[in-house]
């Protein structure tokens, strides 16, 4: 036994634990058992009659709530088991606001109050009426825009993009009533900003973290900002790698755009207005760090977000808009779409790390790619390998296009780090360590299990793969690829 979402064990009453009952409520109820200690053993509770009458009444008096209060018997011993039932309505607790996560209690304040009461209205943030907002406020071309995409995309009824601009308005649910809604205002006001704080893009180009040379801000409705920040990655921040098909020279971007396009597609659609913190974009010689305000569906993982899902857009109205305007599909495939096209650019899966109080994601070049745009030595540095009797060749002579292409095959670059760096048996923090990464669910989705399906990596323990005493291995495949790499020169 132990606790759960909706299970919390006390060893006595206490009237703060209304805080508990209220937490339950506003979540998915639950059961909280008086007269357990925390390992879940029977130690009884004193005045079990007298409480079985006072708490459904403080429950009633102080939450307003009714709940069910039920004395069990276990050992010879007397517990309490109070049944709350989740409430559709937001309960307090003397104007204080709980909800149950996990198995934790957490009092919401803030954005996070802020959320859970539209939640329990059946709102979300895009979808909140704004009465100073008005059609005044819109810009035609943004209009006549949106216009033109949803002719070209079909999803629009003819007729209704005909209409008037109101119409068209009630068409994609951005109006109630007399007031037009929070979406209207990012999709085609003239100053989002006026209504919606933060609302634009910021972009950076850095050499190191703390070495910024240039930056740009994009600003105006989200279609706009959008297309904008694309042509300004293109023109300005992105670097080309050269290569030829006979006599014919080729420019290829180091990184895939219909990749980075997905990406801000997600971060404008997905993100947290109501933070008032805008996109940034950090662009690096050798990566892209794309991060916004926001969070993953509750109850979500990082790997659910990785695997197959259903679409949940944290703004509807804007990811309905953006769908009818032919920028996105509905089925939730934007990170599927995004791996695919890295692995159709040769370069390594994004990196998704919600840790930041937002969701981080990277882009990171191909090695091979880089060494060709930059030269070897400068791509070595930037990797943070050694340079010593490194020398220029061409791209599919050189030893990092080798070690990209034939030696890995299909294998991820996250896998071919963590080979790299396995040195006898490790655990999964020596393993993190030496990889310098952070967050342990990211290293177990991208980095170990991939290298344990692909038989580089191998359990010490394999019949027990939860045991603290965990080890991991390389295979004797695993080895044999590490030796590859280190001849190549990825040490």
């Amino acid at each position: 036994m132990k606790e759960d979402q909706n299970l919390e064990w006390k060893e006595s009453w206490r009237d703060d634990y209304l805080r508990w009952v209220c937490g339950f409520a506003n979540a998915e109820g639950g059961v909280l058992v008086i007269g357990r200690d925390d390992q879940g053993r029977a130690v009884g509770v004193a005045n079990a009659g007298r409480l079985l009458e006072e708490i459904p009444n403080k429950v009633r008096d102080v939450l307003g709530i009714m709940v069910e209060v039920n004395l069990r018997h276990e050992d010879n011993k007397e517990l309490l088991e109070i049944r709350v039932e989740p409430y559709p309505s937001p309960v307090s607790y003397k104007g204080e606001y709980h909800y149950r996560s996990g198995s934790t209690k957490q009092e919401l304040k803030g954005a996070a109050l802020s959320r859970f009461l539209l939640k329990k209205q059946g709102l979300h943030w895009d979808g909140v009426p704004m009465p100073r907002l008005t059609l005044n406020d819109c810009n035609p071309a943004a209009l006549q825009w949106f216009r033109d995409k949803a002719a070209k995309s079909g999803r629009v009824d003819e007729q209704v993009l005909a209409d008037g601009d109101t119409a068209l308005l009630a068409s994609l649910q951005l109006e109630d009533g007399e007031h037009l809604k929070r979406a209207t205002a990012l999709l085609f006001g003239k100053e989002p900003e006026r209504f919606v704080p933060g609302a634009f893009i910021k972009l950076g180009f850095f050499i190191t973290d703390d070495d910024l040379r240039y930056q740009d801000e994009i600003h105006g409705d989200l279609f706009s900002q959008v297309e904008k920040t694309l042509d300004t990655l293109r023109a300005k921040y992105l670097k080309a790698y050269i290569s030829y098909e006979g006599l014919q020279r080729l420019e290829t971007f180091l990184f895939p755009l219909p990749a980075l396009r997905e990406a801000l597609l997600n971060a404008v659609m997905h993100k947290d207005y109501s933070s008032g913190i805008p996109i940034q974009i950090s662009v690096y010689a050798h990566q892209i760090v794309l991060w916004n305000a926001g969070q993953l569906p509750e109850r979500w993982t990082l790997e659910n977000l990785l695997g197959k899902h259903p679409s949940h857009p944290f703004n509807p109205l804007l990811a309905s808009a953006f769908f009818r305007a032919g920028y996105v599909e509905s089925w939730g495939r934007g990170i599927e779409k995004m791996r695919r096209e890295c692995a159709n650019h040769d370069a390594p899966a994004p990196l998704f790390d919600p840790s930041m109080s937002g969701l981080m994601l990277t882009f990171k070049a191909n090695p091979a790619h880089l060494a060709a745009a930059l030269g070897e030595e400068s791509a070595r540095a930037l990797l943070g390998l050694p340079g010593e009797g490194a020398t220029a060749q061409p791209e599919s002579q050189s030893a990092t296009g080798e070690v990209t292409g034939e030696v890995t095959g299909e294998v991820t670059g996250e896998v071919t780090r963590l080979v790299l760096v396995c040195r006898d048996s490790m655990s999964r923090k020596s393993l993190q360590d030496a990889l310098s990464l952070k967050g342990e669910e990211n290293f177990r989705i991208l980095y170990l299990v991939p290298a344990l399906k692909a038989d580089l990596l191998e359990m010490t323990i394999p019949d027990k793969p939860k045991s603290s005493r965990q080890k991991y291995r390389l295979t004797a495949e695993g080895r044999k690829l590490q030796a590859t790499l280190m001849k190549a020169g990825k040490t």
